[in-house]
């Protein structure tokens, strides 16, 4: 008999919902987590981190205020990086409370080591000196990942960083150059500028975050760049090297980062932040010997079931790939440990939300004006602006805004996009009425409580009908 039903590799989102739901079922369930605290790079370096310091920057900073400022070219409250790392602890610890506290009211033993794999049903767990085996009918594997860190950019913890070790900086730059303009290089971007940062951006994209509905990344570009970001698209960083700073410059320790772009011109900053990619957590796992392989990017391959080839190893969160959220991370390791236990489980990957916690945040749900558009759907828009809305006045919110799109012949609603205040809140309105096959004209005769946010789904869908209407 094995020591376990489920053994589940990684702390993280996906391993404390799989262990959990386990745990619920009546099966003995252990986790084992390689650092000495819980919660995985979601709690301890990636998500909660982040967002904990946009928090705090949002609040040291008065940014929320800064509309009501009768001069809002005054320079904002200075920041010390003091201040934001020990409100960053403080949450950080309380989240590592509330896992242990779950998994422990649960029954889940905790081992701490690092795991291989030695047959299909057995691990060997090494902490220092010790070396334990662990033995399962099933395992999971949610180790989730690490940033990329290729050899032309010389990482050194101090002026040239990634996105684990940006909450670790002895200082604030005074310049910084942001490589890589996905979700993680959006959010830091924004902050830093707002911290008092001078923030250059590059991507190799023509636009920053892609996937967002084009009219969405536009307004937050032009609200990065009105905010006095400097925004380099389309443009590759071939090589990062720091330098002697040149007589007469601004440079911490007379030292500066240089980055060399594919077209030929160097940008310089105190500070290069590198987050273009990052890499399956799955060197260590000794794959070999059950038989599995990870592709280049240390990604495992599952079903959709979150089966590997090896029908009872499954894998879940980031350590497969895309979307690589939190959240979705959380539902692939429920629903692994539902199929491996056959426990009926019901899932909507169609209605999956996306957050990107830059200032403003931005949201989505559904279909993007461009897919829509590739697979011939008739569709029309509804959009509400904050500040038509009371509660956007009250906010002091003077960009935001919600788009709805909606099916010209059935109202249905297709898609929903917000930037602004509340935008990764209030997108789950939409989120619901879309489950629940809604349409337009559901929010149309809704009574929402005023004023609120909410109303915007008002405005939107009254302004897509019209349409509808030929109003």
């Amino acid at each position: 008999m094995h020591d376990f039903d489920l053994c589940v590799i990684g702390s993280g989102p996906a391993g404390q919902r799989a262990a959990i739901q386990a745990a619920k079922t009546g099966k003995r369930a252990c986790i084992i987590e390689r650092r000495e605290v819980l919660g995985g790079v979601a709690i301890n370096t990636g998500t909660i981190p982040s967002k904990a310091l946009r928090e705090a920057v949002l609040h040291l900073s008065g940014h929320r205020y800064a509309n009501f400022n009768i001069d809002n070219t005054a320079p904002l409250k200075d920041i010390k990086i003091e201040d934001l790392i020990f409100w960053c602890q403080q949450v950080i610890s309380s989240e590592i409370e509330i896992v242990r506290s779950q998994l422990t009211r649960n029954d889940i033993q905790i081992f701490t080591g690092t795991a291989s794999f030695e047959d299909p049903h057995t691990v060997k767990v090494v902490h220092g000196s010790q070396i334990k085996t662990v033995t399962s009918e099933n395992f999971l594997i949610a180790t989730g990942t690490h940033p990329a860190r290729p050899d032309n950019i010389p990482f050194d913890s101090t002026r040239i960083v990634d996105a684990d070790g940006i909450l670790f900086l002895p200082n604030l730059p005074r310049t910084i150059l942001i490589v890589g303009g996905g979700v993680i290089g959006a959010e830091y971007a924004s902050m830093l500028q707002i911290m008092g940062c001078k923030v250059t951006l590059v991507e190799s994209r023509p636009r920053l975050l892609e996937f967002l509905d084009a009219e969405i990344g536009e307004a937050l570009q032009y609200h990065l760049r009105q905010s006095g970001m400097t925004l380099r698209l389309a443009e590759k960083v071939t090589k990062a090297e720091i330098i002697d700073a040149p007589p007469g410059a601004r440079a911490q320790d007379g030292k500066l980062v240089m980055a060399t772009l594919e077209s030929g011109k160097t940008l310089k900053a105190d500070c290069l932040l590198y987050c273009i990619g990052r890499q399956g957590a799955t060197e260590e796992l000794n794959l070999s010997a059950v038989n599995l392989t990870a592709d280049k990017r240390g990604r495992i391959e599952v079903n959709d079931k979150y089966q590997t080839a090896v029908p009872h190893i499954y894998a879940a969160g980031d350590v497969i790939g895309f979307p690589a959220l939190a959240s979705t991370s959380m539902e692939q390791g429920r629903l692994a440990a539902c199929h491996m236990f056959s426990v009926h489980s019901d899932s909507m990957p169609h209605l999956i939300p996306f957050g990107i916690y830059s200032i403003p945040e931005i949201s989505m749900v559904g279909w993007t004006e461009d897919k829509l558009t590739e697979d011939d759907i008739p569709f029309d828009t509804g959009v509400a602006h904050y500040r038509e809305i009371a509660r956007g006045q009250l906010l002091g919110d003077q960009i935001g805004m919600l788009k709805l799109l909606v099916h010209q012949e059935t109202r249905a609603i297709l898609g929903v996009h917000c930037i602004g205040t509340g935008a990764t809140e209030i997108i789950h309105i939409g989120q619901a009425v879309m489950a629940l096959n809604g349409t337009a004209d559901y929010f149309v005769n809704t009574v929402f409580n005023y004023p609120t946010l909410a109303e915007c789904y008002k405005v939107a869908a009254m302004n897509a009908v019209n349409k509808l209407v030929h109003v």
